[in-house]
């Protein structure tokens, strides 16, 4: 599955309160599908944990090619 490049409009910029934020939030999650949530979730945890697939994989494939 190719992933969509994620970029940041540095353009748009607006100041408001924390619950005006939760609020556009929370209206922002509901208009995505289940779907678009959990790819983005996913996303998240990629970023927080520093985590490459790609990279990930190849390291298991040469564990067990030591093992072997």
């Amino acid at each position: 599955m190719a992933e969509a490049p994620f970029s940041l409009d540095k353009s748009a910029f607006s100041v408001s309160s924390f619950s005006e934020a939760a609020s556009k939030d929370k209206v922002h999650w509901l208009s995505k599908t289940p779907k678009e949530r959990l790819a983005a979730l996913e996303r998240m945890r990629q970023i927080n944990y520093a985590y490459d697939p790609v990279s990930d994989r190849i390291q298991r494939t040469v564990d067990v090619a030591r093992r072997a």
